[in-house]
């Protein structure tokens, strides 16, 4: 969890939000609930919780109005028009055939990963929809291997609600795909007794050849007693993986050919880690959800179109049995520009030690943008922002940055940082000079910063390079300096005066006092690390900050060794 000091910053920054849109009284109830939902890890510490509840709550009913306005612009507490950009947001259409209190969604992650920002979309729709209309969300793991291919990630079981519970997505029950095998099991002897469904022994090359030609192949003429025989050897690992599989009956003529007799079960041999080798048969997508989605009585299913065939066939097998439908909305894929997503690959990465873990930046799961110093809410609004559209869309990630620039601008204290530093050493200025620039520009009531300047002064290799060609730069909030030459390991300027320039042209560059800093290390998107120095001052700043380092862009403070005064941080974006 937070430190307890950045706890009593929530607190008092969620009672000031309360406080400021109803009449200036704040409540603790509301206030422990939007602390909650934006930091829904707190809950391990609900004591410590509501004691900084209570007390941000009496502090901001103790202030007048005027008070509380000008400690939230301190602050950088939004206000409600603020939050939504000027505009009412981005509402979701209405569900078809919804009713108040009567909506139930699911979710439906495969354990193979935590989520990642490109399969965020499905599970905040979802969640939007049933607080739209007070229903009912559940988690449902879908973890079977008929699919073969993808594989299970242990550690997903946890990794996934971690970053559901990050988002602010509530579900109301968790069920476990891998728990249901014998019902499953239970629905395939009915197909099989109603004559829908047959044990299929033809070679994988021959049925794709008769599904091809449309022909019907000699197992599909067994009896019900031949079938519910082979189906038991089946389950009794006669068979291996490829010998034998469960069909159902459709069409062999139908024009689609994916739809001719679909494989409903088939072996696996593979072991899984909740359930190990007890189950071989297993169910693929559209025969475990046409029956899960009617046994959890699910009303309205969000899916990406790629699935339509798969929604075809649980139609089909709903008809079967004579089940009401729900309703089934299909949306186009999203892909986000200028980032590259591949759970499985990933997964790889990150068992090889590749990448150092699911929090890695390239992984861009929930974890890692929470470690880069995103806000949920950011991506909630990005999610939104790109509503249902029924097209595919790409999305530039500047979007994504956008929506969380306008959240954590206002929270973000600025600070100097340079990276690949060079030694700069002014020849003209013997006595000490002291800059104050603010700690955030638009809030000046949050104080200075102060930094006392001895003549020398780290500057990053980009802005020395700049120098060079430029001549005179100035630095910020300082002094403006002209090239003069460089000696040994060191670059030489003068101070020159602001009448002596036009201020209007030249460039400012961050700056670190050479006899005052401590090292710095900034892991980068790419999991590089940028290393260099920042202002003395950062070392005080609390982990789990999001600062501006300027010219360079938002980071989030991770810790601070007081040892070795070294500072890591997370870049976030520009």
């Amino acid at each position: 969890m937070p430190p307890m000091q950045n706890l009593k910053d929530i607190a008092l920054r969620m009672a000031l939000k309360n406080a400021l849109q109803h009449d200036s009284k704040a409540s603790e109830k509301p206030v422990m609930g939007m602390i909650l939902k934006e930091n829904p890890e707190l809950k391990k510490d609900i004591k410590a919780v509501m004691e900084a509840v209570k007390r941000a709550v009496a502090k901001v009913n103790s202030m007048s109005k005027e008070e509380m306005e000008k400690l939230a612009t301190e602050l950088g507490v939004a206000t409600v028009e603020e939050e939504k950009g000027g505009d009412e947001g981005v509402k979701l259409p209405p569900l078809p055939h919804a009713e108040k209190g009567k909506v139930v969604m699911r979710i439906a992650p495969f354990p193979s990963g935590p989520i990642h920002i490109g399969n965020a979309r499905p599970f905040i729709l979802n969640d939007e929809y049933v607080k739209m209309y007070d229903g009912k969300l559940i988690l449902v793991f879908d973890d079977t291997i008929g699919g073969g291919g993808k594989e299970i990630d242990p550690e997903a079981y946890d990794l996934i609600p971690e970053g559901l519970r990050w988002l602010g997505v509530e579900w109301h029950e968790v069920v476990y795909k891998s728990d249901r095998l014998e019902l499953y099991y239970d629905y395939a002897r009915k197909l099989i007794e109603m004559g829908k469904a047959y044990v299929c022994l033809c070679d994988v090359e021959t049925l794709r050849e008769n599904r091809r030609k449309g022909m019907e192949c000699e197992h599909r003429k067994q009896s019900v007693e031949e079938n519910l025989e082979y189906f038991e050897r089946m389950l009794n690992h006669e068979y291996k993986e490829g010998e034998a599989s469960l069909r159902i009956k459709t069409d062999m003529k139908h024009p689609n050919p994916a739809f001719r007799d679909r494989v409903l079960m088939r072996i696996s041999e593979r072991e899984h880690p909740r359930v190990g080798n007890k189950y071989v048969v297993w169910p693929l997508l559209e025969f475990s959800w046409a029956i899960d989605d009617h046994l959890l009585g699910i009303t309205h299913i969000l899916r990406g179109k790629d699935l339509m065939m798969e929604t075809e066939m649980e139609k089909f097998i709903w008809d079967i049995f004579g089940w009401e439908h729900p309703v089934v909305i299909h949306t186009g894929l999203m892909r986000i520009e200028g980032v590259k997503l591949s759970k499985s690959k990933f997964q790889k990465e990150v068992k090889s030690g590749e990448f150092m873990g699911w929090h890695d930046p390239r992984t861009w799961s929930m974890q890692s943008l929470r470690k880069r110093g995103f806000m949920p809410e950011a991506i909630r609004r990005f999610v939104l922002s790109v509503g249902m559209s029924e097209a595919d869309i790409v999305v530039p990630v500047e979007a994504l940055y956008k929506e969380n620039r306008r959240l954590i601008d206002p929270l973000a204290n600025r600070y100097f940082f340079v990276h690949d530093p060079v030694l700069l050493e002014i020849e003209n200025c013997t006595q000490p000079v002291a800059a104050t620039p603010p700690l955030h520009p638009d809030f000046r009531g949050r104080g200075h910063r102060k930094l006392e300047f001895k003549g020398k002064a780290y500057i990053t290799k980009q802005d020395a390079e700049l120098l060079r060609t430029q001549r005179i730069v100035r630095l910020k909030d300082l002094m403006n300096v002209e090239f003069v030459g460089e000696e040994n390991d060191r670059m030489v300027v003068r101070r020159i005066e602001d009448d002596e320039v036009d201020m209007r042209k030249i460039v400012k560059v961050q700056w670190v006092p050479a006899h005052d800093f401590i090292s710095a290390r900034v892991v980068m998107p790419d999991a590089t690390i940028l290393k260099g120095y920042a202002e003395s001052t950062c070392a005080s700043v609390k982990p789990d900050t999001i600062v501006q380092f300027e010219r360079f862009g938002f980071c989030r403070i991770e810790s601070y060794d007081k040892l070795n005064k070294e500072l890591l941080a997370y870049y976030t974006h520009r």
